[in-house]
């Protein structure tokens, strides 16, 4: 039997949320989504989890999206709601009422660093690569992402990280301050078990109320722009830039952008 493409496990308040797929970088494919949505409607309903912690399996945290899964076939869906519903079971992090850690103990790119950007904290290995490079694939950005950097990093820097589509180290996201904590590979976890203990002795309702009211005092609407940029997306899935950008990823070479 193949093992779940996403594992979860309780232990002392904290749930611990593995991306099983490490043969594929933990690449997001319609098998990971679909069974991470179960996973997180499982989290909500657990009144006894305090804090939620996710990491990657293997060397990597998520390397966005597996373009060779089938994530990208729309069916008989609307073009932004084929795009939508690719981020949707990582945006339903947005509505866990407790604290959400990513311990991204490798690589994570694109909708991969996305879903590292909606965790409430963040726990980097230093020397891993992180990074939007939606811009160098001939892509719109997704997942929120063009409304949650931003806000964690400021207007000027985030505007330099989408533009460039440039990947950074775990140790520069510490500095810029997207990253909480930069630590070795094998202490990544460890740091967001430590983080989420500390979190699990406090006062529950207090740490919910918190939450809530820390978001709510910042306007916090990630997923009204999620739906926006499914929509901007979309469109630049249909260009001929988009294909030359996923085309030159697959085949490891340098794209030849024409602007259509």
């Amino acid at each position: 039997m193949t093992e779940a493409a996403v594992l979860a496990s309780t232990r002392d308040l904290v749930c611990e949320i593995t991306l099983n797929r490490p043969d594929k970088r933990n690449a997001m494919a319609p098998e990971m989504l679909q069974a991470f949505q179960v996973v997180i409607d499982r989290v909500k309903a657990d009144r006894t989890i305090r804090c939620v912690v996710i990491i990657g399996s293997g060397a990597n945290f998520c390397s966005g999206a597996d373009f060779r899964s089938g994530i990208l076939d729309r069916g008989s869906e609307l073009p932004q709601e084929a795009t939508a519903a690719i981020y949707k079971p990582f945006l339903t992090i947005l509505d866990v009422e407790v604290p959400v850690i990513a311990a991204m103990n490798g690589h994570a790119i694109g909708g991969g660093f996305g879903l590292g950007l909606v965790c409430d904290m963040r726990i980097a290995n230093r020397d891993a690569r992180y990074g939007a490079n939606f811009a160098r694939l001939g892509l719109h950005s997704g997942m929120a992402i063009s409304y949650l950097l931003p806000r964690i990093v400021s207007v000027p820097l985030a505007a330099e990280l989408l533009f460039t589509g440039r990947v950074f180290t775990g140790a520069q996201a510490a500095e810029m301050g997207i990253a909480n904590h930069a630590v070795a590979p094998d202490e990544v976890l460890p740091k967001a078990r430590e983080l989420a203990a500390e979190i699990a002795a406090c006062a529950p309702a207090a740490v919910r109320m918190m939450k809530r009211s820390l978001y709510r005092g910042l306007n916090w609407d990630p997923k009204t722009a999620g739906e926006i940029e499914a929509f901007a997306q979309s469109r630049t899935l249909e260009m001929a830039d988009a294909k030359e950008g996923i085309a030159a990823l697959l085949e490891k070479r340098k794209p030849q952008f024409r602007g259509v």
